[in-house]
């Protein structure tokens, strides 16, 4: 005991009466030289304090080093007691991950004893020697799995003095390291449970609408039309009930329906079977009944869930119809699109968005057209559709168009050479941001996806924008547009716009080649009106020939070179027959102007090959893969191109890919067919 040395602050307390003496020494020479009687008075008194001191110093150190002993002796036992019983299960490990020590409630859980030490890896097999090694001061949260429980892990590395490890008697020689690591349990199973529980219990709200119920109402005997509506009625009450929903019927074509969230992943899982037992539905009706659903759900209230309900619903519908679209917060799932978009007769919402463009324009004082990148014939041609709307208006218009391909160069040349035509009637990228302005109206033609328009800036600068397409919608949208006109019937945007130009005034005036370069758009879209036509097609056809469209002006100005029919030639001859369905081919870009456009008409023409459901035909340009995907109407090319970030419809497709090269594209493709035809989703 006399050897124990103290430390820290117990000796700070102990040494006080040494630095008392010391400082009344002080203050009592001090005295003496002011008063030498006072002075020796207080020198009588710090003698018997120094006496007093000593003695009791003296006296007490061996009781007092006792008592300091015994109670380091009882805390350590309690601490090492409280250690080993503590309900969190708790474990040491060594630096290369082996077992050291565990408390009695670790030992429970892994059902071990207490000289249990092998490696924490045959325990958890999460739990790699490479984990432990490089574990930090910080702790590391690993989740897992064991015996049916769910378990948190924290791992801690402890960085230890050497002498105390080997006076410790927990540590073997063997485990005796500088570095050890603390590991202990939490047990989450039931904090999973409650959480799956309120996940299960979340309200899931679904909007389904009829598609096209006024057109199949029309075609039918007035008898039946009461027993029509009662078996869709019934069919969709009894297909949502058995998920344990409630079905109310808003309108004569809608439906709210409130189910929980845990049976959502079973309605995905069969990709909503009421999709097709609807169009099954034939009582005297000649087209197939078709539905539309949006469902929304991850909301962090029910305001929430039905917005993300109503913006399924209208991706549902601006995607064609006949489908399922799910969304949260982060994602979209598409299920269905196993029949072509329903075409509508009426022309009631060609005319409220004719008008609502020229409230619109009535309001700006320019008007900015853009399509797509490597604008095509049929963007041109709807840009200048818009422009003729603007000059009825006395609005000035410009075209944004960077790259005048082979194809479009007649198209620009004849339009820029009329004598009335603006200086800069056509707008760079650069161009159209110097001059934009809160007067400027931004339409964007065939296409919704922002960065696939020829100047996305202008889209991020402006707050006034308009866009008219015939695609199905996608990720990527343009959002917050004032004015939205999307139809995937249509069969090109020339079709939406010549539709628009008949109702946006009485009187409109469209000069001949307007109407002829409108007119090729179409031509070009439908490959000659074989490809994706309907009466309304049709009609917008002859409106345009009505103004002036002359085919053998258009069949000149669509004519091509040699060197681009040969390249074509080359690339239907050089095409990969893949699993006797799919025509898969590459077009060389050197020496073409247009690779992007000589690849889109190789995929139509690999089409009228027996046998051939679908054509894929790739090329690079500017630095990018573009994948030109085609069908008749077995295949739904838009869901393949999905899969590789592009979209389109479903028999016309396409899709831009970036840091790969062509032969990785074309193993891409063949393993999303690969992928697609295992999971169902397409068939041969």
């Amino acid at each position: 005991m006399e050897s124990l040395q103290y430390k820290g602050k117990l000796r700070a307390y102990l040494l006080a009466p040494i630095y008392i003496i010391i400082i009344f020494a002080g203050v009592d020479v001090a005295l003496y030289v002011v008063s030498p009687l006072a002075g020796a008075i207080f020198l009588g008194f710090l003698v018997l304090y120094t006496a007093m001191v000593a003695i009791l110093y003296r006296r007490f150190r061996n009781r007092l080093t006792e008592e300091i002993v015994n109670f380091a002796t009882r805390y350590g036992t309690v601490q090492k007691k409280l250690l080993d019983q503590f309900q969190v299960p708790y474990a040491l490990l060594d630096g290369k991950g082996k077992f050291i020590w565990l408390n009695q409630e670790f030992q429970r859980v892994i059902q071990k004893d207490k000289y249990f030490n092998k490696s924490v890896t045959s325990v958890f097999p999460e739990i790699t020697p490479e984990i432990v090694m490089n574990s930090e001061d910080v702790k590391q949260i690993i989740r897992l799995e064991f015996a049916g429980r769910k378990y948190r892990v924290e791992l801690r590395r402890l960085n230890m003095d050497p002498d105390m490890i080997q006076k410790n008697e927990l540590l073997t020689v063997e485990s005796a390291i500088n570095t050890m690591n603390a590991l202990l349990l939490f047990d989450e199973t039931e904090l999973y449970q409650v959480r799956q529980l309120n996940w299960n219990q979340q309200m899931v709200p679904a909007v389904v609408y009829i598609d096209n119920y006024e057109e199949t109402i029309e075609g039918i005997e007035v008898v039946k039309r009461s027993l029509l509506v009662a078996t869709i009625d019934q069919k969709v009450n009894q297909y949502f009930q058995q998920y344990g929903g409630i079905v109310q019927k808003t309108e004569k074509d809608k439906y709210l329906i409130i189910f929980q969230q845990k049976y959502l992943p079973e309605l995905e899982e069969s990709k909503f079977e009421i999709l097709e037992e609807i169009r099954g539905i034939h009582l005297g009706n000649d087209n197939d009944v078709t539905l539309s659903i949006g469902v929304g759900f991850g909301g962090s209230d029910y305001q929430e869930v039905m917005e993300y309900a109503r913006a399924a619903i209208n991706i549902a519908l601006g995607r064609g119809g006949s489908q399922a679209v799910v969304k949260n917060a982060q994602t979209v799932s598409y299920y269905g699109i196993h029949g072509k978009g329903v075409e509508k007769n009426t022309r009631v919402k060609a005319r409220v968005k004719a008008q609502a463009l020229r409230e619109m324009m009535s309001t700006k004082d320019t008007i900015f057209v853009m399509g797509h990148q490597i604008t095509d014939i049929d963007a041109f041609g709807a840009a200048l559709g818009i422009c003729v709307a603007a000059r009825h208006m006395g609005k000035e218009a410009h075209i944004v168009l960077n790259t005048i391909t082979t194809s479009l160069k007649p198209m620009v040349d004849m339009v820029l050479s009329q004598e009335d035509c603006p200086d800069k009637f056509i707008y760079t990228s650069e161009d159209a941001v110097y001059n934009l302005n809160d007067r400027t109206l931004v339409v964007v033609v065939d296409t919704n996806r922002a960065n696939y328009t020829e100047c996305p800036e202008l889209l991020t600068r402006s707050n006034n924008i308009v866009v008219f397409d015939h695609h199905r919608q996608g990720d990527g949208l343009i959002q917050n547009p004032v004015l939205s006109y999307i139809e995937p019937y249509a069969s090109s945007a020339c079709e939406m716009i010549a539709e628009i130009l008949q109702y946006f005034a009485e009187r409109i005036e469209i000069r001949p080649f307007e109407a002829d370069c409108i007119y090729a758009g179409m031509l070009i879209d439908t490959n000659n009106f074989v490809a994706k036509t309907g009466v309304r097609t049709f009609e917008a056809a002859a409106y345009l020939r009505r103004n002036g469209a002359d085919m053998t002006r258009v069949r000149k100005m669509l004519r091509e070179d040699m060197q681009t029919y040969k390249a074509r030639a080359e690339v239907v001859r050089d095409a990969e027959v893949y699993r006797n369905a799919f025509a898969i081919s590459i077009c060389d870009p050197s020496e073409l102007k247009s690779p992007t456009i000589v690849a889109a008409q190789a995929a139509n023409e690999l089409l009228d090959i027996v046998g051939i459901k679908a054509s894929f035909v790739l090329t690079e340009y500017d630095k990018k893969i573009y994948i030109s995907a085609r069908s008749i109407d077995e295949i739904d090319v838009q869901r393949i191109m999905e899969r590789l970030g592009g979209g389109g419809h479903l028999n016309l497709a396409g899709a831009q890919v970036e840091g790969v090269t062509l032969e990785e594209t074309k193993d891409w493709i063949k393993k999303t067919l690969d992928t697609l035809l295992e999971e169902g989703e397409i068939e041969l």
